[in-house]
């Protein structure tokens, strides 16, 4: 077990002076007033799930702590305040668009134009609102819904998402689904499996109680900054964080919080307490490991697991089954690391267990997070205050997409309440996750798709497979702040339709979002930047018109926000103040899913003990386990930074490789290696050498796609990002 010291001063710490003066630089581009006006206005934040903004204040969090702003804040604030692209620009081919990378298409500035790309054609033509609108709803109009998908990013509002879904089971088709199935859905269903819910059980408040935090396979130094500033209160405490983590990425070591001038001027405030490494896809063994060390010393708590679960027995004679030397050889860690571990949960009074997509991107990582929820049970640390699950959600309303009904497969109660609610008959039958539809369209069975937000091209694994599978749609229709990859990609044969729509401070009506704590923010909009973009729900609405002709009910009605609140409201259980938020302006919980008693969502009342075990397996050609990453200047497939500033990384075309395999490779900073997998390859890689296990390194998303299969967990349907085996080679 690696304990920090305290004493050993780093090189390198999350946050400081650099992040504060990068800050103000970025402010200074896009400008001071526009700036300031975007970050105080009551907006939810545009970055991650955290939570912040709102009817609270836009640097205001759940709490009413202020400032609560993070660098990720600014920089998603920096591509929405860009003037708009030249209409001249369109003039040239999509070849000169390909050679741009992600940083400069995002950067392009504003998309203020509907555009419209032929088949066979090599150029967009700017179009007006009838004319895309119209050939739009032509293209679904002469489709067979089966042969259709609809899609969303986290970053779109319920209101978007709830009328998007809406039309698609109207228009026939439950293919419906968003980006999650890309990142958390094996939370969703491994929490589902477990307690009945999929989502966070803790509020932002229980993090100031809590004694105990264990952050798994998450960097929220770089993607999620503002939790760091909780992980700091806990230390300040005298509470304990544990990082289980194959990289030892330096902000979870030690991290200078901008909002803390004592962390500030002392260099850094120390985050972990205890920092293990593991081999990259090993989880599933430390956290059997982890509960098999508090089942040996006779420490979990039994009364808790008397009144409050169910498959106990069986759980006990699985992990005991369970040989030490296996554990051990899979993860790399010593029996006593695990011990220590499992001492530090047993003597905790509040614990919470946060992760990340480092536990849900394999081919187990439903087993992953039902062996969390497993560790959760064993120790009592769910139903009270200051104690439960955390999921670390990326996009800042991703919870909230799924929670309205973006999604293939609607509970049953949702809908019967939508079908009521509407006097409709909707499609039965589950419709297709993401990949399903992807693999469906590179078997020519897909004709149209509408892709609300995301960079789907660039979100997939496989690139090439993405790219073929993109273009053997007949037609999509995009809606979009700005361009990026995937508006120029995939589209090389096929019809592609961009929509400009506004950023969420500039919708003309006020929207909501729910964070990552099940809380559900008013965002009032009413910023005005560019002339000629419009509200996704405007958009949405206006297809229905044109789409639904024989729909029993307008659905242009659906342009008024809070004619969309109210059906959430009655047909989402948990939505029922949505209803009355325009007026009330109250923002508040989704009902029954914080845990502060042990009262469960499941059939019996009782939570699950839940058992899978995977044998890993390794090519002897591919000797190495690489996890695809992202940077503290990137959010999701969005780049702000070429460079990584956290790990030392000049560029992102780099590999980070442990200094054991450097020297065993004979390979030194800035040298050029190829990494190959089963399914691509990287050449001219520049070498970081990075503190890993030996046999793990790292690669940049999404430049690693082309690396990484799209096998996929069979539970959740997630690609397996983080876990791919592959070769390392001087170039």
């Amino acid at each position: 077990m690696s304990y920090i010291d305290q004493e050993r001063p780093l090189k390198i710490v999350g946050g400081g002076p650099k992040k504060v003066l990068y800050t103000l630089k970025t402010i200074h581009r896009i400008g001071l007033l526009d700036s300031a006006k975007a970050l105080k206005s009551r907006n939810a934040c545009k970055a991650c799930g955290l939570g912040m903004g709102g009817q609270h204040g836009g640097m205001t969090n759940e709490l009413d702590e202020f400032p609560s702003v993070c660098n990720k804040s600014i920089q998603a604030q920096s591509t929405d305040i860009q003037p708009p692209i030249p209409e001249a620009i369109f003039d040239h081919e999509l070849k000169d668009f390909k050679e741009l990378s992600a940083h400069e298409l995002e950067h392009l500035g504003r998309l203020n134009t509907p555009l419209y790309k032929p088949s066979g054609s090599d150029k967009y033509q700017v179009v007006s609102w009838d004319a895309a609108l119209d050939l739009a709803a032509k293209r679904f109009t002469k489709a067979a819904p089966e042969r259709s998908f609809f899609y969303s990013s986290g970053r779109s509002s319920n209101e978007a998402g709830f009328v998007l879904q809406l039309l698609a089971r109207l228009y026939g088709t439950n293919n419906v689904n968003n980006c999650s199935y890309y990142c958390h859905q094996a939370t969703g269903v491994g929490l589902g499996n477990s307690i009945g819910t999929g989502t966070a059980t803790v509020t932002l408040e229980d993090l100031q109680h809590t004694d105990l935090v264990f952050v798994i396979g998450a960097n929220p130094a770089s993607n999620h900054p503002r939790f760091i500033h909780q992980l700091k209160n806990c230390r300040d405490r005298g509470g304990k964080v544990i990082v289980i983590n194959p990289a030892k990425e330096p902000g979870l070591v030690r991290f200078a919080v901008p909002k803390s001038p004592r962390s500030m001027v002392r260099g850094g405030t120390w985050i972990a307490s205890t920092f293990v490494q593991p081999n990259i896809g090993s989880d599933l063994a430390v956290l059997n490991g982890i509960a098999k060390a508090l089942l040996e010393s006779g420490r979990e708590c039994g009364a808790f697991i008397e009144k409050h679960t169910q498959g106990f027995e069986q759980y006990v004679e699985q992990i005991t089954a369970l040989q030490w030397q296996d554990i051990v050889a899979t993860c790399g860690l010593t029996r006593s690391d695990m011990e220590s571990m499992a001492n530090d949960l047993a003597n905790s009074k509040c614990a919470i267990f946060a992760w990340g997509m480092g536990i849900t991107h394999h081919l187990n990582g439903v087993d992953n997070v039902e062996a969390i929820a497993n560790l959760a049970l064993l120790s009592g640390m769910l139903g009270k205050p200051g104690a439960g699950l955390l999921p670390l959600r990326g996009h800042s309303n991703v919870q909230g997409i799924g929670s309205i009904g973006v999604k293939p497969v609607l509970a049953d109660d949702v809908l019967r309440a939508m079908q009521d609610t509407f006097s409709v008959s909707l499609p039965a039958g589950r419709g297709m996750d993401t990949l399903a539809c992807l693999n469906a369209a590179h078997a020519s069975q897909m004709d149209v798709a509408l892709l609300m937000g995301g960079n789907l091209f660039s979100a997939t694994p496989d690139r090439d497979f993405a790219r073929k599978a993109l273009d053997a749609i007949g037609c999509k229709i995009y809606l979009t702040t700005t361009l990026n990859e995937g508006h120029v990609n995939g589209i090389e044969s096929s019809e592609a339709i961009v929509l400009p729509v506004t950023a969420r401070d500039e919708e003309p009506q006020s929207t909501t979002q729910e964070s990552m704590f099940n809380y559900v923010r008013l965002s009032d909009g009413g910023i005005r930047r560019l002339d000629n973009v419009r509200s996704e729900v405007a958009i949405l609405a206006e297809l229905g018109q044109r789409i639904l002709t024989r729909a029993p009910f307008d659905f242009s009605a659906f342009k008024e926000h809070q004619c969309v609140r109210e059906a959430i409201a009655a047909c989402i259980p948990g939505m029922e103040q949505l209803a009355e938020i325009d007026t009330t302006k109250q923002e508040f919980s989704v009902g029954g899913r914080i845990k502060h008693t042990p009262v469960f969502s499941t059939e019996s009342g009782r939570a699950t003990f839940l058992f899978r075990h995977r044998a890993q397996s390794q090519r002897k050609d591919l000797p190495y386990t690489l996890a695809s990453i992202r940077s503290e200047g990137q959010f999701n497939s969005i780049i702000y930074e070429e460079s990584d500033s956290y790990r030392g990384a000049e560029s992102r075309w780099s590999v980070l490789l442990s200094r054991h395999d450097c020297k065993t490779l004979k390979l030194k900073r800035g040298d050029r290696v190829t990494v190959r997998s089963a399914r691509g390859e990287m050449v001219g890689l520049a070498v970081v050498p990075f503190d890993l296990p030996a046999g793990n390194l790292l690669a940049y998303y999404p430049e690693a796609n082309v690396l990484i299969d799209t096998e996929h967990d069979p539970r959740s349907k997630t690609p397996a990002f983080k876990s791919v085996p592959v070769s390392v080679e001087p170039a």
